[in-house]
């Protein structure tokens, strides 16, 4: 059966002609202004991105229950799906909590690291995700310039007897727990490129790290990525609106030019 969290995405992607996913991460003086600003950005660019990602900026100064989830009741109202980007990374107890009650807030999908493995790991956040009807997106390689330190250490695979880089088994295990999709960095396009080789399109490849810290639309996109998370290019914009509709133009055409992985 097909997981829902990836169909709404794909219809979302239709009807907004877009694969660019809003990072809401705001920035202010106070609670408020994080707030009212949040929400003036989420009005102006709703209609050019297909997604919403929310991280700490957001959850630890306005509330889970209270400031993000009327931020989550606009989104829903825009016709938006929303992405917890929590990094779930804990035993499996508090990594169910954790799943539980951003979906009830109204998140349709989160991101956790696979390097807690899966049982009393990652498991119980599969099996909330499954009874809920959400999505759970795995942390293959980050977009920061130390990700190499962990994401990309060699590592000995007991179950082949082969050393393998640590992105490629977490690609591979994304295969293995059919996770919803995987984050590898569009400051790497070539690790794109070889995840992208284990995942052939079967788990879709969401890159953050595009404008600011240097990641390229046009290599991420050649490279495999479906989705691309953009933050700070747009939310710093004097202009997010148009910001997030040249990134959408320019996302597309490239799609139009190459087809083959972006289809």
């Amino acid at each position: 059966m097909r997981q829902r969290f990836k169909s709404l995405l794909e219809d979302v992607e239709r009807k907004k002609n877009s694969r660019i996913i809003l990072a809401l991460d705001v920035v202010a003086e106070s609670s408020e202004k994080i707030f009212s600003k949040s929400m003036q950005i989420l009005d102006e660019v709703h209609e050019y991105v297909c997604a919403l990602k929310i991280n700490h900026h957001l959850v630890l100064p306005l509330g889970l229950f209270s400031g993000v989830k009327r931020i989550l009741d606009r989104a829903k109202d825009l016709g938006l799906p929303a992405i917890m980007d929590c990094k779930a990374n804990d035993v499996g107890s508090t990594n169910r909590i954790i799943a539980e009650n951003y979906f009830k807030a109204g998140f349709d999908a989160l991101i956790a690291n696979p390097l807690i493995g899966w049982e009393d790991g990652v498991q119980p956040i599969f099996e909330v995700a499954k009874k809920m009807g959400r999505g759970v997106i795995l942390l293959v390689y980050m977009s920061h310039k130390a990700a190499w330190e962990g994401y990309g250490q060699k590592i000995y695979d007991e179950k082949t007897g082969t050393i393998k880089p640590q992105y490629i088994v977490f690609a591979e295990k994304a295969l293995a727990w059919r996770a919803d999709g995987v984050i590898v960095g569009a400051t790497y396009p070539e690790k794109i490129s070889e995840v992208y080789a284990v995942l052939r399109g079967s788990v879709p490849i969401y890159s953050p790290g595009v404008g600011v810290q240097g990641g390229d639309i046009e290599r991420a996109i050649l490279a495999g990525a479906r989705y691309l998370i953009v933050g700070r290019s747009i939310v710093e914009d004097k202009d997010p609106a148009e910001a997030a509709r040249r990134l959408r133009d320019a996302s597309n055409k490239i799609i139009s030019n190459v087809g083959h992985r972006a289809a």
